[in-house]
């Protein structure tokens, strides 16, 4: 089937996406423990860019889970085929020029380092919301961490499956010392010169 796939060659590419766009597309992966502040942090990075005209769309684990991702549990190789998958459709929207930002635990360092070889590393900022285990359960907004404490969930990362911290991500965001809103100021006061971003 690979030998009778040939690429085809459009004239639209990535760099006329840009100047349609008026900005750099790139990817904001958060990666954290459940209950960190990923998607809240992702969630108000977006809605300033938004406010700023910058082109977005955020993918986490519930319109990726439910949809493309329906097929695939939270075992160590599922979870690895989970981010491959996000990886390759951030890679798809990167090439249409948007800034996607993906909110997920991805507890695996290859699994991310795969991310940044799918997209290429200039196109990648990982975002580590670093909040301790501890935190996560005394706030277990999902209510996921007292049913791992009592045996519903397996595979609970933190628990019982581990998280592998990032060892040099582009930003690390200490939820324990910041609000939602000085993070997202950290976020934005690195992201913004990348963008190139032009006004009207």
């Amino acid at each position: 089937m690979e030998k009778n796939i040939v690429k085809h060659s459009y004239t639209v590419d990535k760099i006329s996406q840009s100047k349609l766009k008026k900005h750099q597309s790139v990817l904001l992966w958060f990666t954290g423990l459940s209950g960190s502040g990923k998607s809240t942090i992702a969630n108000r990075v977006e809605q300033i860019l938004h406010e700023k005209g910058i082109h977005t769309y955020a993918l986490d684990g519930d319109n990726v889970r439910k949809g493309l991702n329906n097929d695939l549990s939270f075992s160590p190789e599922d979870r690895t085929e989970n981010i491959r998958r996000i990886a390759e459709t951030a890679n798809l929207m990167i090439d249409a020029g948007l800034v996607v930002l993906a909110a997920f635990v991805s507890p695996y360092r290859k699994d991310r380092e795969n991310i940044r070889n799918i997209v290429g590393s200039e196109n990648m900022i990982e975002i580590y919301i670093n909040t301790s285990v501890e935190e996560c359960e005394r706030r277990d907004v999902k209510g996921l961490y007292k049913k791992a404490r009592t045996g519903e969930i397996k595979n609970m990362t933190g628990i019982s499956a581990p998280y592998e911290a990032p060892s040099h991500p582009e930003i690390e965001v200490k939820t324990e010392e910041l609000n939602v809103d000085e993070a997202t100021e950290q976020i934005i006061n690195f992201l913004y010169p990348k963008l190139n971003h032009q006004h009207e």
